[in-house]
């Protein structure tokens, strides 16, 4: 098929990438701030249980809805387009959550917040890749380490801060960085704009390795999703307090962040084949060392190993998926990449939640393996 794509400017000004990982950035803060605002929120509002988990959870639903529309209104409308507008609906929705004075408009914002965050969040990768065409690879892998620095300090930063400003000052600071984010990438013009094919759907259904693909990063994922699940109940289980969890997430995600910054260099050569094969081993590998074992030590040490793991299959897998994706259906290849990764998680969970220790993890051994035995399949780039 022929590219089509048209490139308006060779050098990028740096607010071509300034704005997606801004917005990326928001993102991710979303995502550890949140659950610790929970209580505050719920006495604000005199909220039940119930009522609180809609707080949450309407967040996520409307990121599931508008993964897959920002991903096919992206291939047809324009990406830079499309991704500003789901920045804009973050941004709105952030703000309306932090102005609520009902239970009813807390929740309209949530949904709005998530709604855009969907949209825009699977643009971000294909946005950094087309910036930085030489190294893709490297773009996300640096990326995906920025997210990982993120998700491991922020919660330990903010906690203090929370606790003397109220939880309100959170939602502004989601409102003000997805805001920056959106004037940067209206600042970037027109620079990197792309023409984009015509949108062939019977291409995409017809790439049979880019279907590998997802399987690979829906049996990867998954049992990335079920450990990050299972090690707080089963440190539980074992007679470990919060703190210990909370030094074994932050060995994960501290782990994820500096191996993700040695495999830049790597991931755009003859290697990348190499590093997506060894991560479903590593996954494999981590679920003995934590569940058989009760000992902390053990267990931050299945960390360190599943943390390796994901930072060679996270953004090498998605690189991957833009390679093998059909001209016009990048954006919707992005978005099928997050559905997959989050399907693999939920089946994982659902699944394995009710197993004993000793089943669901030879379960996430053998669906690891999977992993490994689909990219094996999978052509060679």
């Amino acid at each position: 098929m022929t590219d089509t794509r048209s490139i308006a400017s060779e050098r990028l000004p740096l607010w071509a990438v300034v704005g997606p990982i801004a917005a990326s950035a928001a993102f991710v803060l979303e995502l550890t701030l949140t659950p610790l605002l929970l209580p505050a929120i719920q006495v604000a509002f005199a909220l039940s249980d119930s009522q609180l988990a809609w707080v949450f959870n309407a967040y996520g639903a409307a990121v599931a809805a508008g993964v897959l529309l920002g991903g096919w209104l992206g291939d047809g409308f324009g990406i830079r387009k499309v991704f500003s507008l789901g920045v804009l609906a973050f941004s709105a929705g952030a703000a309306v959550v932090a102005l609520a004075g009902s239970y009813e408009l807390l929740i309209a914002g949530r949904v709005l917040q998530g709604f855009g965050a969907g949209v825009f969040s699977p643009l971000v990768p294909v946005l950094l890749t087309r910036a930085f065409a030489n190294r893709p690879g490297k773009a996300l892998i640096l990326w995906g380490s920025l997210t990982g620095f993120l998700a491991a300090f922020t919660p330990i930063l903010f906690s203090a801060i929370v606790a003397d400003t109220g939880w309100q000052a959170v939602f502004v600071l989601f409102a003000v960085v997805s805001l920056a984010a959106l004037l940067a990438t209206g600042s970037a013009g027109s620079a990197g704009a792309i023409t984009a094919p015509q949108r062939d759907v019977r291409a995409l259904i017809r790439a049979r390795d880019l279907w590998l693909m997802f399987a690979y990063i829906a049996t990867t994922y998954g049992a990335i999703t079920f450990y990050l699940f299972g090690t707080p109940l089963w440190l539980a289980e074992a007679g470990h307090d919060l703190q210990a969890t909370g030094v074994v997430l932050t060995i994960f995600w501290l782990t994820f962040s500096l191996s993700s910054m040695g495999l830049r260099n790597l991931v755009d050569g003859p290697y990348a084949r190499r590093i997506l094969l060894g991560a479903p081993f590593l996954i494999a590998a981590s679920f003995p060392m934590a569940f058989f074992s009760g000992d902390i030590v053990w267990i931050g040490a299945s960390a360190v190993v599943i943390a390796l793991g994901f930072a060679a299959s996270n953004a090498p897998s998605t690189q991957m998926v833009l390679h093998y994706a059909p001209d016009g259906t990048k954006a919707l290849s992005a978005s099928l990449d997050i559905t997959f990764a989050r399907a693999g998680g939920f089946a994982t969970v659902a699944w394995c939640a009710t197993a004993g220790v000793e089943s669901a993890a030879l379960a996430m051994v053998a669906v690891a393996v999977l992993g490994a035995l689909a990219l094996l399949v999978a052509r060679k780039v």
